[in-house]
């Protein structure tokens, strides 16, 4: 061929700005989308304000590529909701650039492999292009191309609601009382939600958005009562870093969710790790352990916010270098293995950490962080910015880092807290709803001491 062909494999905002890149590289791109448009995965959580502001959220390639359209760029300190992502940025980056004729969507992507080479054979390997299957509306198609960018997230790969990994016994049977992610409580699925007992299980931020919305549903709908099912022992960890997060709406909505949980307006359910679902009077019933130790809760329906996974079925034969137990690659891993790491963001990366032992294939965004949690786009444009500079073979560029992240202001790094966060006893009591004055509540709940508020 005389330029490279790179195929990109979603076309949410990094798989978008993947393309950008490419085609400012002089190569071209072609974004396979398994949903019917664009930022098919957005649209499902279009009503969620992200917590990271408008100048986090635009790729630099992306905005020279849509600024000849006459694109006027969103004030870079005030924060999208979703949808506003869509309408404003990644529908035009889709629609009115040289971008919409590089987008197949509703093409989801079956199977990659190297053209005449299975997963075990080796010599000239790295000269054979891949070959990406996909199925759209007209049956199976194939695809060649010199390089894989698979920026597919982790959307519609949801963790279940078993606190092993698994999903609870009955899980399945029960599906048409739980939901995914982050549903629209207070929008579309309103009616779903109003007036019911609702079981949120999960600590991660759309746990929080989730359980904050359903406060305020049963401000506006007596007899909504929002319950917060906790796998682990301790609920103020979910309150993040407060008034010390560099970004400040990821921050206040901890300082919200605190304030809510320490006022009462949740019932908390600590240590719940659910093991079995099942029905309870037309009702569900949602249990943790078994024999003596089980408890259980009752309620109308569940929203499992568990985090995600990456869907790795279609990269069986291909040779992939992933950590065991994250399922990231494993230069990546060690930065962001929750069981080490608190914070919500980790250093700039790229092409160096994201490679494979299939040359010319990178995982990146959200997939390349595979079970760990808390992505930020920003994170995902400066790893497709470094992966295709290293594609067109500009290693300097692709080694180079163009990007300071913002970070949470309480990490703990194995376990010890560090990045300035202050303790919270000690000192007169606190007089405003913070995170640590919430923490401190919970500690007396359960019957710790703690300093106390006023």
């Amino acid at each position: 061929m005389s330029e490279k062909t790179v195929a990109i494999i979603g076309a949410g905002p990094v798989g978008l700005a993947a393309a950008a890149h490419v085609l400012e590289r002089g190569m071209s791109p072609i974004v396979l989308e398994a949903g019917p448009e664009a930022a098919h995965a957005v649209r499902q959580w279009q009503h969620v304000q992200l917590f990271s502001p408008w100048e986090y959220n635009v790729d630099t390639a992306s905005a020279r590529l849509l600024a000849p359209t006459g694109w006027n760029s969103p004030d870079p300190q005030s924060y999208p909701t979703g949808g506003e992502l869509i309408d404003r940025y990644l529908a035009p980056l889709a629609t009115r650039t040289p971008l919409r004729e590089m987008i197949r969507t509703s093409s989801r992507v079956t199977a990659i492999s190297r053209a005449g080479f299975d997963k075990a054979k080796t010599k000239g390997r790295e000269q054979a292009p891949f070959e990406i299957r996909y199925q759209n509306g007209k049956g199976p198609e194939v695809l060649r191309a010199d390089a894989v960018i698979d920026v597919s997230g982790t959307w519609f790969s949801p963790n279940p609601a078993g606190s092993s990994g698994l999903p609870a016994i009955g899980e399945r049977e029960r599906a048409d009382r739980i939901a995914y992610g982050m549903p629209d409580v207070r929008g579309v699925d309103r009616a779903r939600y109003a007036g019911k007992t609702v079981a949120v299980l999960g600590a991660g931020h759309s746990a929080v958005g989730t359980l904050i919305d359903l406060v305020q549903l049963a401000d506006e709908v007596p007899g909504t009562q929002p319950v917060w099912l906790l796998r682990g022992a301790d609920p103020a960890k979910a309150f993040g870093g407060g008034s010390n997060d560099k970004l400040a709406a990821r921050g206040e909505l901890g300082t919200t969710f605190a304030a809510l949980v320490a006022a009462g307006k949740i019932r908390v359910e600590s240590g719940f790790g659910v093991t079995h679902l099942s029905g309870s009077e037309g009702r569900l019933k949602i249990s943790a352990g078994a024999c003596c130790g089980a408890r259980s809760v009752v309620a109308d329906e569940l929203v499992v916010s568990t985090g995600f996974r990456p869907d790795l079925s279609f990269l069986s034969e291909l040779r992939l270098r992933l950590d065991p137990a994250i399922e990231a690659p494993v230069a990546l891993a060690p930065l962001i293995d929750p069981n080490e790491h608190s914070c919500g963001t980790v250093r700039p990366h790229g092409a160096r950490e994201l490679a494979h032992d299939e040359p010319g294939f990178y995982m990146a965004g959200m997939k390349s962080y595979g079970r760990a949690p808390t992505f930020l786009m920003v994170t995902g444009y400066e790893q497709v910015r470094s992966i295709v500079a290293d594609i067109a073979g500009d290693q300097e560029a692709a080694a180079r880092v163009e990007l300071v992240l913002p970070e949470t202001g309480v990490c703990t790094r194995g376990g010890l807290e560090s990045a300035g966060a202050s303790g919270c006893c000690g000192g007169p009591a606190k007089t405003d709803p913070s995170v640590c004055c919430a923490a401190d509540e919970m500690a007396n709940m359960s019957g710790a001491s703690g300093c106390g508020c006023s």
